[in-house]
């Protein structure tokens, strides 16, 4: 506790006798200052014990003093201790009124009692309640850092929670709170989403203040990360400003959390070396032996059926976050977040370039369904990032799995759309996949002999080919539809054969000719009176 006026007061060397506001004593003392200017208020920074002879004031007159202790308490003076015997040999009874009005404490301080006196025995109570805060902030740091090691961290909020009387909570890269105390805590910190996404938009180390209300707590949100990008964050609530040796058990926290959410760049390179194996192991048709590599580490996702998913950034990398692409490293947050929830593992690994990556996820899992639930609906242009993922597969078919995948992204780059599933491309249909540029204009060049026949007014050739392919070459059903004679479409098609030059008899030739009129859009046939 730093020192009082009380405990000035009862300090037997100092004898300083209390002539008003005795009820506000128990006001800690932030320094004890010297000064006889009629007006100190500028020289004052609040939370002062003011020492006066009254050499230059006019203690006894009543309006005077009034304005003087008023100015005092306005800028937070918290005592007046006035030397008697000096000049007065008592407290005129003028300064004396004003202090009992304004609340003000008034010590008297007697001759034989030097202000130097007083002035050391505030700096020896400031300087010892220091050292008892930093005493009680190494010990705090120790305890702390002990269950950092053998408990985690869940541990250590847990810790800090008790040390500053409080709650705290623990917040992922995604904003996600990933522990809370006590348990009530919880629900109060996800209150917090959004301040600390303001906070991980700037960069680490950063810290704001939220709350303080007198209907509200006052959190402190401190970001966790050695570098630009934040790893996570801490939120600290409590009732009132925290104190010396509370800063320190929160500083030693974040040390702790930043440490154990920051893993080392060494370790990270390891893992992805480790992992980057155990992929090319699979996709060579190598199972056992990536069984083998994968360990602990990656075993967990290749005892179950898996989904394998290729992201792709749809922008070019940014240096800002080691030259991927931010919307890539945000999947990529999102994923590893995702898991640590659920206690799932997965596997992440860039795929030859820094704007790609590769994820091994359990399928039904918590990873695979935050990719669905995050990316499915959106669209391209939004996300930034182009997702394929595959079906469910095991280690054994990993490869057939990658080509799923690069599939399914590659209609997903043609569709605009952030995020398109394997199953959709063989539950669907082969006619949206031609909707590509390449593809059209080999529609049309196939076409365009034919359009430009019909362009004359000779005949109807493109309509009778489209009718004649959509009956299978069934010339009776096809003549009906078109509203002709059998004679007049197998002529049609004859001319179809000259002008392309290729036989109808050709199956390839068939199947081309009907994508391309897919492709292009060539509505049906409609049957013409008198056709």
């Amino acid at each position: 506790m730093p020192p009082t006026l009380a405990s000035l007061v009862q300090h037997s060397a100092l004898k300083l006798t209390v002539r008003a506001g005795e009820d506000r004593l128990e006001t800690p003392v932030r320094w004890a200052h010297v000064s006889e200017l009629t007006d100190p208020v500028p020289y004052m920074e609040g939370g002062e014990l003011l020492l006066v002879t009254a050499m230059k004031l006019d203690a006894e007159d009543h309006e005077a003093m009034r304005r003087y202790v008023r100015r005092l308490v306005g800028a937070g003076v918290v005592g007046l201790g006035f030397a008697v015997g000096v000049y007065y040999d008592d407290i005129p009874e003028a300064l004396v009124e004003a202090a009992r009005q304004e609340g003000l404490p008034l010590l008297a301080v007697p001759r034989r009692t030097p202000f130097i006196a007083i002035s050391k025995a505030v700096s020896a109570a400031i300087a010892a309640d220091q050292y008892r805060a930093v005493t009680a902030g190494f010990e705090v740091q120790r305890e702390l850092t002990r269950a950092a090691l053998t408990e985690g961290p869940d541990a250590v909020v847990a810790r800090l929670a008790a040390h500053v009387d409080g709650w705290a909570a623990l917040y992922d890269t995604s904003g996600a709170v990933v522990a809370a105390a006590p348990e009530w805590a919880a629900r109060r910190a996800a209150r917090l989403t959004a301040d600390v996404e303001r906070l991980r938009e700037r960069a680490a180390p950063a810290s704001a203040v939220v709350g303080g209300t007198e209907d509200d707590d006052r959190v402190e949100l401190q970001s966790l990360g050695t570098g630009r990008r934040v790893r996570g964050a801490l939120a600290v609530g409590t009732g009132a400003s925290l104190g010396t040796a509370e800063r320190y058990a929160v500083h030693s926290a974040v040390a702790l959390l930043t440490l154990s959410t920051e893993r080392s760049r060494a370790m990270q390179a390891a893992e992805q070396r480790l992992g980057a194996a155990v992929l090319r192991m699979l996709l060579s048709g190598q199972p056992d032996h990536a069984r083998a590599v994968a360990g602990d580490l990656y075993g967990g996702v290749l005892d179950a059926p898996f989904r394998l998913l290729i992201a792709e950034a749809g922008r070019e990398p940014d240096p800002a976050v080691g030259g991927r692409p931010a919307a890539l490293s945000a999947f990529v947050e999102s994923v590893e977040s995702a898991a640590a929830r659920a206690g799932e593992t997965v596997l992440a690994v860039p795929d030859g370039a820094d704007d790609r990556m590769v994820v091994l996820a359990v399928d039904g899992g918590a990873v695979a369904a935050a990719c669905v639930d995050t990316y499915g609906a959106g669209d391209a242009e939004e996300a930034e990032l182009f997702v394929g993922l595959s079906a469910p597969t095991g280690p054994t078919a990993a490869a057939g799995a990658y080509k799923q995948a690069e599939q399914a992204l590659s209609v997903a780059r043609r569709r605009g759309r952030a995020l398109v599933e394997h199953e959709e491309l063989a539950a669907g249909s082969i006619v949206p996949l031609l909707g590509d540029d390449a593809v059209r204009a080999f529609a049309d060049g196939m076409l365009r002999a034919l359009r430009e026949h019909d362009a004359t007014g000779r005949g109807d050739l493109v309509a009778s080919l489209r009718a004649w392919l959509s009956r299978h070459g069934q010339w009776d059903a096809a003549a009906a539809d078109l509203g002709v004679h059998r004679h007049t479409l197998r002529y049609r098609m004859r001319r179809v054969e000259e002008i392309l030059g290729r036989s109808l008899d050709d199956p390839d030739v068939r199947m081309e000719l009907w994508l391309a009129l897919k492709a292009t859009g060539e509505p049906p046939a409609q049957a013409r009176p008198g056709a």
